[in-house]
This record gives C-alpha cells, structure tokens and sequence, in this order.
C-alpha cells in the first residue's frame, strides 16, 4: 500500500502496540511505525478496539501487566494523547470472528480485532506472528507490521 493511501484508510492498533506506542517502547515498536502511528493521528485515522480496553484493564488486574497509571488513567491519558478513538464491536464482526478458524489465529481477541478491522475497512497495525501468517492468505485483511 502506498503511503497517500495510507492516509486515507482507518489503522486499527493491536492492543500490544498500542501499549508500546504509549509507553515509549522502542525496542519492540519500529521507528518507522512510531511515526506512521503519529501521522495516523494527525489524519484522525487511528482506532483502538474496546477488546483492548478489557485486554489491558485484564492483564494489569493479573499483575502480568505493568503500566506507568492505573488502567483508567492510563487509558484516558493514551486515548488523549494519541488521538485515538474507539472503534466499535459490531454483532457483525463478532459473528465473523466466531467463523476465523481457531487453528489459524488461536486468540479470541485476536479474531475479534481482524474481523473489527476488516468490517471497518482499516489497516491492523500488530506484531503478533499468527496475525501477520493469517493475513497472509485472508481475504479483505490488511496488516501493517508493527516492528517495522
């Protein structure tokens, strides 16, 4: 994809990237993905799933999650300061996610933001090496690796 049209489309951030992008983590986030993810904003065009809302809120509660705020802050500041917005879950892209082959992407929140992505036409931006092998061969699933 080249970059005006880059621009033009939504780009879905996976929960781990998101987290990166906010805290600064430059050893898992590629330099030229931090810029795109700053661009993104510039252009209104950046999304986050509310799966990933619950998938940090979880994974801190578990104490598998260490963040600089408490979730609730944390998610306010990172929603504020990347200009990110909410990207709904539909019942559409719920009932497609349930018919994402477990044997391909084993993660229900992993099916859950392709089929997000897919119904909202937007780029996931992710690191996670299922995704980037099932997209591979996904029909309507664009993908933008995140450690680029």
């Amino acid at each position: 994809m080249g970059y005006q049209q880059a621009l033009t489309r939504a780009f879905l951030l996976d929960t781990h990237v998101w987290i990166w992008h906010v805290e600064g983590d430059e050893r898992h986030l590629g330099r030229r993905t931090a810029r795109l993810i700053d661009r993104w904003a510039e252009q209104e065009a950046l999304r986050v799933s509310p799966l990933s809302v619950f998938e940090i809120a979880s994974l801190y509660a578990s104490g598998r999650l260490h963040l600089s705020q408490v979730p609730g802050g944390w998610m306010a500041r990172a929603l504020e300061n990347t200009r990110a917005r909410l990207s709904p879950l539909s019942m559409e892209a719920a009932l497609e996610a349930g018919r994402i082959g477990t044997a391909a992407v084993t993660d229900l929140v992993d099916r859950l933001l392709i089929a997000t992505a897919r119904e909202a036409d937007a780029t996931l931006v992710t690191a996670d090496r299922r995704i980037l092998i099932y997209a591979a061969s996904a029909r309507g699933l664009t993908v933008h690796d995140a450690r680029r």
